[in-house]
């Protein structure tokens, strides 16, 4: 078996296997048409192909600038092509490249070398090149193309960490990992560091026919392509996965193989008319079952029913990997503190929910951000908590800390301009400080950034409560609470609970109020909407007992100063809630004796 040096490129097709099942033979056919234009194009620079892999192929050059350069051609002309084709028909390639003595038997190569480029092919975005720090460097200055820093990467069964560089054409606004510059926070939001989980989903068993077989394969993607769009822990792309598809393998073992901190596996059933899809998050090496879910669904368009299941996947799975994150050991080796472990510590008191809790929480976010100034989560979290503890009745609603809030919120989109979660508090603190327009477009770039977080459409939701748009707001707080409920960020019973309310609507808002009273029966909001509902439809004694319990669990309540921490649109939104407060007997304002001492009444 001959050893020797060479350059490798790994190359397949980004979304395959949903192509495939919309049009199997047209998505074969225009596969095999761009791998012969590009054909031309490595024999120019020295390559050879040495194997097609079904949904891409494997390279050899016996120079890593060539192997560069032949890469960068190829996306050119790809690029190209796709400018001619229909949106739903563009083809892209992700190229990974990576250089280092290989294997050779009978023209096949083999070796650590040849699988380190498969796996970068993997955080390549569509129509893009990653390239590992050691080609990159051995390429040094001879190289005429650009490439950027994309951070140091950990895959599977290779000890250290790859230094990633990648490449891609101007103007693309890829799915995938887009490139970071040295003094930038990666495209997945967080730096690599950070982002110590990593997740792998299974491909889906498909339980039915086989001509079946498409919409799981698919429903698998899209689940991968949404969960990655999250900031909080790394995905395996598809690659890494579907080798397992059909394979009777534990967890554990494939876990290790792919080095997953959490694996997602789930099936798919149809019946008639029909279609049932479970799923579930483990915890590989303990074996535990995080969460599992079931989905029902009646399938009619197809595609917008599968669109419909990948959404509420990745809200019920996003959620639970957070909090299995918040109260996961540390998992760095180093005993030094840094800012995530301070982070992670203070999420899982967040989780926690109690008053108690959350001040710790709020203590060990800003330990984080002292430590490292750049880490735009702890900063979004640091404000959802100080909004939140107003609304709870944890936090005086003065004019420092609603200036606080936004300077964290405008810094944590600063810092992470890709980040939905960011966008989403930028948009509730203007919303909650009347900044109609603003919040609108914040919101509006949350869902942008992730159309399958229900948490920003939830908060798209806020704007229109606020601004007097209620229908459209029920419309969106039903389906993010539908998503995403047991989310601690999302207070979405107490939001629509308002919004039924301001409609007449007040069994609804009783209804709402009551849910997000039995998750926290101290919520400031929920109780005090309850108090108006009551009174509005006149359960007069009801109305006062709510009341009483208001003022018992906040006795310097008043109308008025509730009231100064909302800024409706409307006035009459204001004034219809203002009537119900006072039906119950919230007291509208702090009362002054009148004594005949001057100093006692100017003391109250």
């Amino acid at each position: 078996m001959e050893r020797r040096l060479a350059a490798i490129v790994c190359a397949d097709v980004a979304g395959y296997s949903r192509m495939m099942g919309v049009d199997e033979a047209g998505t074969h056919a225009t596969f095999k048409a761009h791998r012969s234009a590009v054909y031309p194009i490595i024999l120019n620079h020295g390559g050879r192909l040495v194997k097609n892999t079904g949904d891409g192929f494997l390279l050899e050059f016996p120079s890593i600038v060539g192997a560069i350069e032949a890469s960068v051609a190829m996306q050119m002309v790809m690029a190209e092509r796709n400018e001619h084709l229909p949106a739903d028909r563009s083809m892209q390639f992700r190229l990974g490249i990576h250089m280092g003595d290989v294997m050779a038997d009978e023209d096949e190569v083999f070796g650590d070398d040849v699988n380190i480029a498969v796996r970068l092919e993997s955080v390549a975005a569509p129509g893009g090149v990653a390239v590992s720090g050691k080609a990159c460097h051995e390429a040094g200055k001879r190289l005429s193309i650009p490439l950027v820093d994309a951070g140091p990467h950990r895959f599977k069964n290779i000890e250290e960490a790859i230094q990633v560089w990648t490449w891609q054409p101007a103007g693309t606004d890829a799915s995938g990992p887009p490139p970071k510059a040295s003094n930038e926070t990666s495209a997945t939001n967080l730096p690599a560091q950070y982002r110590t989980a990593i997740v792998g989903v299974l491909p889906f068993a498909n339980l039915s026919e086989g001509a079946e077989e498409y919409f799981s394969d698919g429903l698998t993607e899209d689940l991968i392509h949404a969960l990655s769009l999250q900031s909080f822990y790394r995905v395996l792309s598809r690659n890494s996965t579907f080798t397992f598809k059909g394979r009777n393998v534990s967890t554990r073992l494939i876990a290790r193989e792919i080095d997953a901190t959490y694996l997602i596996q789930g099936s798919v059933r149809r019946a008639a008319n029909k279609i049932r899809v479970t799923a579930e998050l483990i915890a590989p090496e303990t074996g535990e079952q995080l969460w599992t879910g079931r989905f029902d669904r009646d399938i009619g368009d197809l595609f917008a029913m599968q669109d419909e299941l990948t959404t509420s996947l990745s809200a019920a799975i996003a959620a639970e990997i957070y909090r299995a994150e918040a109260s996961a050991p540390p998992r760095s080796s180093s005993n030094d503190i840094t800012a995530w472990d301070r982070f992670l510590k203070g999420l899982s008191y967040y989780y926690l929910q109690t008053k108690a809790d959350v001040a710790t929480s709020v203590e060990l976010f800003k330990e984080a951000i002292a430590l490292d100034p750049t880490l735009s989560i702890a900063r979004a979290y640091l404000a959802t908590i100080q909004v939140q503890g107003i609304q709870l009745g944890w936090i005086k609603g003065t004019r420092e800390v609603w200036d606080s809030t936004m300077t964290l919120a405008e810094s944590s989109v600063r810092l992470d301009p890709r980040s939905s979660f960011a966008f989403q508090i930028l948009a509730y603190v203007n919303a909650s400080e009347g900044h109609y327009e603003a919040a609108m477009d914040a919101a509006k770039r949350a869902v942008s950034l992730n159309p399958y977080d229900m948490g920003a459409r939830g908060v798209l939701g806020v704007c229109h409560l606020v601004s007097g748009e209620h229908r459209n707001a029920i419309e969106l707080f039903t389906m993010a609470a539908q998503s995403g409920s047991n989310d601690p960020r999302y207070q979405w019973a107490a939001v629509n609970a308002f919004a039924h309310y301001l409609l007449g609507q007040y069994d609804a808002s009783l209804s709402w109020a009551r849910e997000q009273l039995y998750m926290n029966p101290n919520h400031l909001q929920a109780l005090a909407i309850r108090a108006a509902a009551l009174a509005q439809l006149g359960r007069t004694a009801e109305a006062v007992n709510a009341a009483d319990v208001l003022l018992g669990n906040y006795p310097g309540l008043t109308v008025d100063r509730h009231l100064r921490n909302f800024h409706w649109k409307l006035p009459a939104d204001l004034a219809h809630y203002r009537d119900g407060l006072l039906k119950a007997g919230i007291p509208l304002g702090r009362l002054t004796l009148v004594e005949p001492s001057p100093t006692l009444a100017a003391h109250n």
